[in-house]
């Protein structure tokens, strides 16, 4: 079976809130079996008399291909604008458009890398796709380590999930109302020297994914990150969702999180240059050029 996307018309199955987010379960036959740690779905929004055209691309949490629904896909989501508002309100049976999977999703250690110790790091619902990446590298013999943050306790999510699966877990909140009062880079070059990393992985914030990635460095490990850029149409086509990467020649592209990522190697990522297209990048006007 090709592992590529698939457009399905899905439906709603259910809907819940989890602090302050909503968890979205879809039937969506066919992307569940296809789907690895990492990729993301991009749902339609509004029905089908919707002004709303342009897509809202969403981690997959979970996915569970058993069931007698023919696949679901789970999604969390924080209500921002009018089609994170649309899906939170959903009841059952109603229908939603999915593409999925998509992009490219985390690199997981090969057989002969049995035993590696990997530190997941995510902030907010931006851990969402951690969970199954953890249940991916203990099938391998990997030990796991959570660093889980947010901006106060409600908008923490997987923590309980987290216990049940890694060797430690760290909270950490701006606010102090759960765990250690800070930012998750504040306690972790405690758990990679106690979990001895070999790898890390990080879905969060891009400032924090910045902060991983530094913190990584230090201790001569890679972060893969997975970004939070906005993807608007989840294909490569609205190039909306682009940033300065380095490449293996040492040249900077700009290229789509959405078909080049959204996982890419923390140290390759120009993250003070976010947002810009920085001087030397292939194909970028030249000062003074024709």
């Amino acid at each position: 079976m090709s592992d590529g996307p698939l457009q399905v018309a899905g439906q709603v199955l259910s809907t819940k809130r989890v602090g302050a987010y909503h968890h979205l379960t879809l039937v969506a036959p066919g992307i569940a079996e296809r789907t690895r740690p990492g990729h993301f779905v991009a749902l339609a929004t509004g029905g089908p008399d919707s002004g709303l055209t342009l897509r809202r691309a969403f981690s997959i949490y979970k996915v569970d291909t058993r069931g007698v629904y023919g696949g679901t896909v789970e999604v969390v989501l924080a209500v921002h604008g009018a089609g994170t508002a649309w899906l939170a309100v959903q009841h059952p049976h109603t229908p939603v458009d999915v593409v999925g999977p998509l992009g490219r999703p985390f690199s997981l250690p090969k057989d002969t890398q049995r035993g590696v110790s990997a530190t997941l790091v995510g902030g907010g619902y931006g851990s969402a796709p951690l969970f199954a990446l953890a249940e991916a590298l203990r099938s391998r013999g990997c030990r796991v380590d959570f660093v889980l943050g947010a901006a106060s306790a409600d908008r923490l999510f997987g923590v309980l999930d987290a216990k049940r699966m890694a060797s430690t877990v760290a909270v950490t909140t701006d606010d102090g109302t759960a765990g250690t009062r800070g930012r998750v880079t504040d306690v972790l070059p405690e758990v990679m020297a106690a979990a001895h990393s070999d790898v890390v992985y990080a879905c969060g914030p891009m400032a924090m994914l910045q902060a991983v990635t530094a913190v990584a460095a230090r201790r001569g490990v890679v972060a893969q990150c997975a970004v939070e850029e906005s993807m608007a149409c989840g294909i490569g086509v609205c190039m909306t969702c682009v940033l300065p990467v380095v490449g293996d020649d040492g040249q900077t592209r700009m290229v789509r999180s959405c078909v080049d990522g959204p996982v890419f190697p923390g140290d390759r990522v120009r993250w003070d240059d976010v947002g810009t297209v920085p001087a030397g990048t292939v194909g970028a006007p030249v000062a003074g050029g024709h």
